[in-house]
């Protein structure tokens, strides 16, 4: 066979050989011992190389397959200590991997080999920091994986179990949420996807009908069990030694109960389990013959207590016992929430219920390892790192990214803005695309039916996409859909949801979607909203592999199909709560199709994963970020459909007391805060010391803070740890916007500092032109040049002014910030690259973007409007339009943008990048919204303003070669570490 032919079998997409050899590809790049290794790392291009030069491909041949098979480099963020031996080997994962290779084989059959390879390592990463179960000393473990909402966290947890089990763990406590719902949601996938047909009949005979009923997916009528997709591990699972058996003591409709007269179920120590009784249980010639004992309940006291009370019981001693405790949802509820430093009778820490169950388990259970997964966890990182008996995680922290198929919160907002005069279409706006706003003051029934219109839409054409498989593929095959689905999350009560269920079969019946005229309405929400979205984007990523119908008339056999699937049961709507009159049993996404309208709150709004969910109809407000993060249950993978989602969401609602707020804004903050958590978590992950960390998770300072006035994190702990001291990136834009609530005094002495530069702005025809690109949404920053790049290029006019750097930096340790936010670790890196001979000078851009300048206290200012922020105190951020030329005045090298003024002002590498604006700070909230345009824009024009009207707003960029990968410091306030002043990366 020829080299070319090789290459056509391996490429052949969709196809076994090439999957197989994908993934083949990612073990080799994951290995971390060999000597066939070399000095190579896993992970990077020098290892990927080694490799293919092995399998002894040409150069050219290699280049292919890197193009077609990258290497897998997920920016995963890891955060360990220090003080650990590795034992997690290649060869312990060779010699014990049951699980975990039909685990594998299950994620084949719907993840890209790029997704298995990520799972993979990271479990690999999180196994290894758990303590060896063979150990003959115990010790506990605890760490935290924070995830994305909706993200895949199931599917990491899950191979994490797999491993765990594989390497010898025999007790698995998975903690779900505080709803059966969660609970048995968790069970099921477990069982279908892990534990398999052969462990849950537990030898019972598949055709004995008579014992098969008491198997609890014969019971229910599970479609998939009878439809044979429950994993199988084979006809010789009972025969093979080795191969530990798994025993559930829950099922997908039982949480625990206590066992009574059933104990030996849990005890390791009953019959002749143990082939060496003077043993421990942990000894290698013990473990690997005994059951994994599987438990997955809900976070309730009493089931808590249940456990406890039985683990007491049993024979074996507690401390013997390798054991792992899943937290899923670790933030919600396992968090002791007591005030720090308060005591019980017996003069133990005060905890809150669930957080005193876990402690009891954590103590008797010496072996137990406890991981926490989160998509949300600020109230996680503020628990007292020295309380040893809770649950922070001192030996890791892992941030996770999901891969490119997921659609998050990003995906639905525009979070680098867009430029003042590029209008935010679909192709460029995500808001544009996929986000339909609810009216100040609604006409809800019309609202509603705009959401049901989508709704119903979005099924017809998802079942032509199923009619036309020829044309609408993803990963090669045709794109099906088993369910469909719409949420409507307004309020948490259930007198609020029995009420819309009515309204919404009100206004289903009003709709008329057998009529003319529903079809007319329907043709025009095609041909103006999801017809144009889908073209606007196509031919990227995903969108490129699902295509939409030309002619409305093509949809129109499909609507009434997919009407009749939404009324299959009579009314198009399920409601979802706690009450016994709630349709929450018949909600069962295992039992056949749902095509349905969900309402809901608490049950949906937490872990729960509603099945291919596409149109969302959101007003409920949370007074936590985290809670109301946790309700985003539009975020997730949309799998030949992303095109069709659509959130429609109140921007200008009243509270039951009457205040405005605006949700989709609050989310916007959100993601803003977690995104800059994310980048901290990454700066400190990359701080290396003779590749061992010198930062460890308790070192971590707190990076969580209240953004918004009416928003706080989560709820009050407190967690002391360190001070942060010096932070920066350089070449990397930077916005300061936090300054104080509107102060004409703040404002004047802003003005005064920044005065001496003012006056150095030359006239208007003196404007220098750079450039910068617009961003499509949808493709990769690295890939940009390949879509369309010459139009996409446009400039902007500036003055530019050079200032000395220490006197850049005397004025800015002048400004004035807002509580809770300090400008200080920024003065500090200053301080540290002046004196490094990193940063001598500042080119200070004030950009020329409207017709608008107004004299301020004797001097011509260019005026830029920008608002101040409802939700926070400070400003808007700054527009990405500058963003390009400012990296590239900084030396950042991979700013390809800013042009020849840019490259002309960068000089020898040593000049930062300052973004300097001024804009009116007028309080028009006693202007009437509609008027309020006409307000600013005199404002504008009135050609003088005084100082304190004046609002001074700046962002930065450090010079690259000042902090080309980051650099973090802080100052530790433990007693121990007293003697680490200050810790730096250079």
């Amino acid at each position: 066979m020829t080299e070319s032919e090789l290459l056509e079998l391996l490429f052949a997409e969709g196809e076994p050989q090439s999957t197989a050899f994908h993934l083949q590809l990612g073990a080799w790049d994951l290995v971390e011992e060999g000597r066939w290794i070399s000095d190579t790392k896993p992970l990077t291009d020098e290892r990927r190389t080694l490799v293919l030069s092995k399998l002894a491909f040409s150069e050219l041949a290699a280049a292919v397959v890197n193009e077609t098979f990258p290497p897998n480099k997920a920016k995963n963020v890891f955060i360990e200590d220090a003080d650990w031996e590795p034992w997690y080997t290649a060869g312990v994962r060779q010699a014990h991997s049951f699980y975990w290779d039909a685990y594998r084989t299950v994620l084949e059959k719907s993840l890209p080999a790029t997704s298995i390879q990520n799972i993979d390592e990271t479990t690999n990463r999180i196994i290894s920091r758990l303590s060896d179960p063979c150990s003959g000393t115990p010790y506990q473990a605890k760490g935290l994986v924070v995830g994305h909402v909706q993200s895949g966290k199931t599917a990491n947890f899950t191979g994490v179990i797999a491993k765990a089990m594989d390497a010898g763990y025999r007790l698995i406590i998975v903690l779900t949420g505080t709803y059966d719902i969660l609970r048995d949601q968790t069970q099921r996938r477990l069982d279908k996807e892990l534990v398999g047909r052969e462990n849950i009949l537990g030898g019972i005979e598949e055709g004995d009908v008579s014992q098969a009923v008491n198997v609890d997916y014969w019971r229910s009528d599970d479609q998939d069990w009878h439809s044979d997709k429950f994993v199988r591990h084979g006809a010789q699972f009972w025969a093979t030694g080795g191969i530990p058996r798994i025993r559930r003591l829950t099922t997908s409709t039982d949480d625990y109960k206590a066992l009574k007269q059933g104990l030996p179920a849990l005890d390791f120590r009953a019959g002749n389990e143990l082939k060496f009784p003077n043993k421990g249980v942990w000894a290698p010639e013990n473990l690997f013959t005994t059951d994994v004992r599987l438990m997955v309940i809900k976070k309730n006291s009493s089931v808590l207590a249940k456990i406890l009370g039985d683990l007491k019981k049993i024979h074996a001693d507690l401390g013997e016992i390798p054991t792992l405790i899943l937290d899923d949802e670790a933030d919600l509820a396992s968090v002791n929430t007591t005030q720090l430093g308060k005591v019980d009778a017996e003069g133990k820490r005060e905890r809150t219920a669930i957080n005193k169950r876990l402690s009891e388990l954590l103590d008797l259970l010496k072996r137990a390892q406890y991981v926490g997964y989160t998509a949300t966890p600020f109230a996680n990182v503020f628990v007292d790192p020295d309380d040893v008996s809770d649950i922070f995680p001192r030996d890791f922290v892992y941030s996770l990214e999901p891969s490119n198929e997921y659609m998050g919160g990003a995906a639905f907002h525009d979070l680098d803005g867009l430029p003042d005069d590029v209008s935010p279409t679909p192709a460029l706006s995500n808001k544009a695309a996929f986000v339909r706003e609810l009216d100040r003051q609604p006409d809800e029934d019309a609202d509603l039916m705009k959401a049901i219109d989508a709704f119903v839409l979005t099924g017809a054409i998802k079942l032509w996409r199923e009619a036309n498989p020829d044309h609408n593929t993803v990963n090669a095959k045709p794109v099906s859909y088993y369910h469909h689905t719409m949420l409507v999350h307004e309020s948490v009560t259930q007198q609020a949801h029995a009420e819309m269920a009515r309204r919404i079969d009100t206004i289903w019946n009003a709709a008329g979607y057998s009529m003319p005229s529903a079809n007319a309405r329907l043709r025009e929400l095609f041909e103006s909203d999801f017809l144009p979205v889908w073209q606007s984007r196509r031919g990227t990523g995903e969108w490129g592999a699902v295509v939409m119908p030309d002619d409305f008339a093509d949809l129109i056999q499909h609507l009434g199909r997919a009407v009749d699937r939404i009324t299959s049961q009579g009314s198009p709507v399920v409601v979802v709560n706690g009450d016994t009159n709630s349709d929450y049993q018949k909600l069962n996404f295992q039992a056949g199709r749902v095509w349905r309208i969900l309402v809901g709150g608490a049950k949906l709004s937490r872990g729960f994963t509603v099945e291919e969910l596409t149109i969302t109809y959101y007003r409920r407000r949370s007074q936590a970020a985290d809670s109301l993060m946790q309700m985003g249950r539009w975020f997730g993978y949309r799998r030949g459909y992303r095109d069709l989602v659509r959130l429609f969401i109140a921007t200008q609602a009243k509270d039951p007391k009457g205040k405005s707020f605006n949700l989709y804004a609050a989310f916007e903050a959100i993601l803003r805060d977690e995104r800059d958590f994310r980048d901290q978590l990454l700066k400190f992950s990359l701080i290396r010391q003779d590749d061992r960390p010198v930062v460890r998770p308790i070192d971590i300072p707190p990076l969580v803070f209240q953004s918004l006035p009416w928003l706080r994190p989560s709820a009050r702990n407190k967690m002391y740890n360190a001070e942060l001291a010096f932070e920066g990136d350089g070449g990397v834009v930077k916005d300061f916007p936090r300054q104080p609530d509107r102060n004409k005094r703040v404002n004047a002495a802003h003005f005064a500092l920044v005065k001496p530069w003012a006056e150095q702005l030359s006239t208007p025809d003196s404007t220098l032109e750079f450039t910068y690109r617009l961003a499509n949404p949808d493709v990769d920053d690295n890939q940009q040049d390949l879509v369309d790049a010459n139009s996409s290029v446009r400039s902007f006019k500036a003055w530019a002014v050079v200032a000395d750097a220490e006197d850049v930096r005397e004025r800015l340790s002048g400004f004035r910030w807002a509580k809770d936010y300090t400008f200080e670790p920024t003065l500090h890196l200053m301080d540290m690259a002046i004196a490094e001979g990193t940063l001598s000078e500042w080119v200070i851009l004030t950009p020329d973007l409207t017709p608008y300048r107004a004299i301020v206290d004797g001097v011509s200012v260019p005026l830029l409007q920008r608002s101040r922020r409802e939700d926070r105190p400070g400003f808007s951020g700054s527009s990405f339009r500058q963003r390009h030329a400012l990296q590239h005045i900084a030396g950042n090298p991979r700013a390809r943008y800013g042009g020849p003024e840019a490259e002309r002002l960068m000089g020898d590498g040593t000049r930062g990048a300052m973004l300097l604006t001024f804009s009116p700070d007028l309080d028009f909230s006693t202007v009437r919204e509609e008027d309020r345009k006409g307000a600013v824009r005199d404002a504008l024009e009135g050609g003088s303003l005084a100082a304190n009207d004046i609002a001074s707003l700046f962002s930065l960029v450090f010079p690259y070669h000042s902090a080309p990968a980051g650099r973090v410091g802080f100052r530790v306030r433990r007693n121990d570490l007293q003697d680490m002043a200050v810790v730096d990366k250079d």
